[in-house]
């Protein structure tokens, strides 16, 4: 599959082959699903807690005689009960982490993109230079590709200082390596904005036969 390539002042320079096996497979929903949910779970810190009446402080003594009060009988002020009680059945620390498949993983990527080709969301831009680290400067070459107030993922095989502090401040911008993105950056993202060295990246560590990609969920 060809698409353009363009400079980053909007100006069409070619076009670059993008391999059908990374770019243009049909979508398998449960895997991206499963690559989502995944990497939802994994944001989650499971540091949640809530006392249970052995761990709150106090209620050692009985607060009252057992009889002769009319009241109903207490052994301790921390009884589940009472108000500042433990609670029973709270929230404790646990892990949320789901492991899935590498290849599922790999398969979750991969029509990731594909979606976003097939929905035209996809644009390759044969390099960025900026003179300077300037927000402005950034911000200017996205309104060139057509990329302002787009919510847009920039994908790169390595981080230019410049370009990542210029663009580190744009709102609808976020830029991660292309070794690095998971299913969930892609569908969370409405475009896609593609170097040549990511697209090369994309194909070493998702080629259906690689067996050194790293899982990121």
């Amino acid at each position: 599959m060809k698409v353009p390539v363009f400079t980053q002042t909007g100006e069409q320079s070619g076009t670059i082959e993008l391999p059908d096996a990374i770019f243009n497979i049909e979508p398998h929903e449960h895997a991206m699903y499963l690559a989502v949910r995944a990497y939802l779970a994994h944001q989650r810190q499971g540091t949640h807690k809530t006392k249970t009446r052995q761990e709150v402080s106090g209620g050692g003594r009985k607060p009252w005689r057992q009889k002769g009060r009319g009241t109903a009988r207490a052994g301790s002020i921390r009884s589940p009960l009472w108000v500042g009680g433990g609670t029973v059945f709270g929230p404790q620390p646990h892990k949320y982490a789901i492991r899935i498949p590498k290849k599922v993983s790999q398969l979750a990527r991969r029509s990731a993109l594909s979606c976003r080709v097939r929905e035209g969301n996809i644009v390759v831009v044969e390099g960025i230079t900026l003179e300077q680290p300037k927000t402005k400067l950034m911000a200017a070459v996205l309104k060139s590709l057509g990329l302002e107030g787009t919510k847009t993922l920039m994908l790169v095989d390595h981080f230019d200082s410049d370009v990542l502090r210029a663009g580190r401040n744009l709102p609808m911008l976020d830029m991660v390596l292309a070794d690095k993105v998971s299913a969930y950056h892609i569908l969370s993202h409405r475009k896609l904005l593609l170097l040549p060295g990511a697209i090369e990246m994309l194909t070493r560590i998702l080629s259906p036969r690689s067996t050194t990609e790293e899982v990121v969920a």
